[in-house]
This record gives structure tokens, C-alpha cells and sequence, in this order.
């Protein structure tokens, strides 16, 4: 059943990140596109990481590694030896679709502890490749993302790491939320800028897959934002799982074939998430690869490179017979070749 929402901080991630060297704000640039105004927040280049999940995974790693050691960790001492030398002690274990898990790899060899990563058998050998770089092992688990989580639960039960997803179910719930608290940076460098300016966007486009970002950004719009938008989450036909969830106002796990948006290929909501979008959310729409390709080649046009996953807000923007105003869409990875 869809429960109460559970609080999101902002300020604390905000806080910690603004310590970390590699942190700063990603570019939101205004475009006109088909005679469309557009404004476009750009995550393909977020903390050399090249995707938005930068800001789930590391904070909820310093959380957790805070939560071990059993007492409050100022901001800059994260990374002194006392601190690393605790958190040696530690492994981080998930699965991943990649970039989650790129998050997640990043956050353990900043702070210091070990971390291992699950992936499918449809991820590809780039991003596996990419997590090896990062310090990270790699464990090639099940033909789905939804087999390599169940992976990743037995590997944590069984060796006493630490299981930090991105999506959540009953009885696991924190370590995800935190990796949404970190995601709502991003609203609020976008609620800041549209604040200072004063021009607010009519239409925001919000895509998923477990529903931790859409989720994320949405509950900040409702909380903080002066001006409300229309709020659109945006999902692949092959894994309309959060949409099919609202319908029924419970956790439904949907069927489909694999899609090309392989971040987005999910085929159970985050409970959290959905908690959060079946009360926000204005409506869920649905691209086909074709459509979400379409997208990329609108962002390409305006000088971006994304994937798929990344662009499939736009795609769904480029659906509309009646354009929005002033939409406003998240590129939310780089393609591979240019993280």
C-alpha cells in the first residue's frame, strides 16, 4: 500500500558535498528548441562522474560510514586517516544499472572503504569497466537488474557488508532514502537560480526507473519551490512500474521486454519513490527507444551528448501536441563515450 512520505533534508547533503573538492553546481542553460523555449539542467559532466546519481551515492556512503562509526563527523574531516582508517573496515556492496553503482564505487574510494558491485548481464562491459577503474570488484549477477538485486541482498546477508541501493521495499528503507537526500542538491541548485531570476518553468519532465531521482526532485519542487510546475515523470514502455503502482496504489512489479534505456529498464518501483510521485505527480507518460532516441538527437542538436536514459525527458517533451510554455527537462547522464 502507498504510505506516508518520509522526510527529505536538504541542507545536510548539502553541507557535506559542499566540503568535497569535486563538488559543484551542474550547468541549467536556456535553449530554444523547434521554437520551444526549454530549460535544460545538465548532469552529463556531475563531479567527473558524469551522471546525476554522483550526488546519491557519495553522500549516502558518508552517512553510512558516519552511521558505523556511531558519532557526528564534521564535513571536512570525512577524509582525514582517523576517519578512513574506520572505514577501511567497511564494504559497500549493490547492484547497479551503472551509474548508481559508478556513485557508490566513488563515495568508497573517496572515504576509504571497500565496495563491490552486481551487475546484470545487459549492463554493458564499458560501465563495468568504468566501476573497475574506480577501485571497485565487480560481480556479473543474473540476466536482469531485478536478479542482480536479489544478488546483491544475499551478498551483504552473507558476507556483513553493506547494502546501499538506490530503490527501496518494506524493511529497507534508510540507506535509500539517503541516496534520494543526496539527489535533492539538485533541485535546489535549480530552485536557487529560478529564484534569483524569477523565471520559474511552467512544466518539469522527470524520467525514471526506480523513481529515486524523479521522486527526489519532485518532493523538493512541492516543499520549497515558490512557483509550482506541472510535474511529468517519464518512463520506458517496457517498465512503466511506477505508473502501473500509482494505478493500483501498491508496489506492482510490471513485465517487458529489455529496453534501450538501460538505466531506466526497471521493472519494480522504489517504495519510497512511489510514496512520493502517486501523491506529487501530475501524470506518468510513457516513450518508446525510438522516442527516447529522438530525445538524444534533440539534445545533440543543442550541442549535449546523452544516452537514451538521459534524454528520455526530452522525447517525451517532443510528444506533446500542445507544447508547455517554458518546460523544463534534466539530461541526467553523459553518453558513455563522454563520462
Amino acid at each position: 500500500m502507498i504510505t506516508e512520505i518520509q522526510p527529505l533534508h536538504a541542507a545536510h547533503p548539502r553541507e557535506l558535498l559542499a566540503a568535497c573538492p569535486a563538488y559543484a553546481a551542474s550547468p541549467l542553460t536556456h535553449h530554444q528548441l523547434e521554437g520551444r523555449n526549454l530549460w535544460i539542467k545538465d548532469e552529463t559532466g556531475r563531479m567527473g562522474l558524469g551522471a546525476f546519481k554522483a550526488l546519491g551515492g557519495v553522500y549516502a556512503v558518508a552517512r553510512l560510514i558516519e552511521h558505523h562509526i556511531g558519532h557526528k563527523i564534521a564535513p571536512a574531516d570525512y577524509i582525514s586517516d582517523q576517519v578512513r582508517d574506520k572505514a577501511a573496515a567497511l564494504t559497500f556492496v549493490c547492484a547497479s544499472a551503472g551509474n548508481h553503482g559508478l556513485a557508490v564505487a566513488a563515495g568508497s574510494r573517496i572515504f576509504g572503504a571497500g565496495c563491490r558491485i552486481h551487475l546484470a548481464a545487459t549492463v554493458p562491459e564499458g560501465f563495468a569497466g568504468r566501476l573497475r577503474d574506480k577501485g571497485a570488484e565487480v560481480v556479473r549477477s543474473g540476466a536482469t537488474y531485478e536478479e542482480s538485486v536479489a544478488a546483491a541482498i544475499e551478498d551483504a546477508e552473507r558476507s556483513g557488508a553493506i547494502h546501499l541501493a538506490d530503490g527501496s521495499w518494506p524493511g529497507y528503507t534508510e540507506p535509500p532514502r539517503l541516496v534520494m537526500e543526496g539527489y535533492t542538491v539538485l533541485a535546489e541548485e535549480m530552485r536557487t537560480e529560478f529564484q534569483s531570476t524569477g523565471a520559474w518553468p511552467s512544466h518539469v519532465y522527470l524520467q525514471a526507473g526506480v523513481g529515486g531521482l524523479a521522486a527526489a526532485v519532485a518532493y523538493m519542487i512541492r516543499e520549497t519551490w515558490d512557483q509550482q510546475p506541472q510535474i511529468v515523470v517519464v518512463e520506458p514502455d517496457a517498465a512503466p512500474c511506477l505508473k502501473r503502482s500509482a494505478q493500483a496504489g501498491k508496489v506492482v512489479t510490471v513485465e517487458g521486454p529489455v529496453s534501450t534505456m538501460g538505466r531506466l529498464d526497471c521493472k519494480a518501483p522504489s517504495m519510497l519513490a512511489l510514496n512520493i510521485l502517486a501523491k506529487v505527480a501530475d501524470r506518468f507518460e510513457i516513450v518508446t527507444d525510438a522516442q527516447a532516441m529522438a530525445g538524444v538527437e534533440a539534445a545533440r542538436k543543442l550541442g549535449y551528448e546523452s544516452t537514451p536514459s538521459g534524454a528520455a525527458g526530452l522525447g517525451a517533451l517532443l510528444l506533446e501536441k500542445d507544447p508547455p510554455e517554458n518546460p523544463l527537462i534534466i539530461l541526467s547522464e553523459g553518453a558513455v563515450d563522454h563520462v
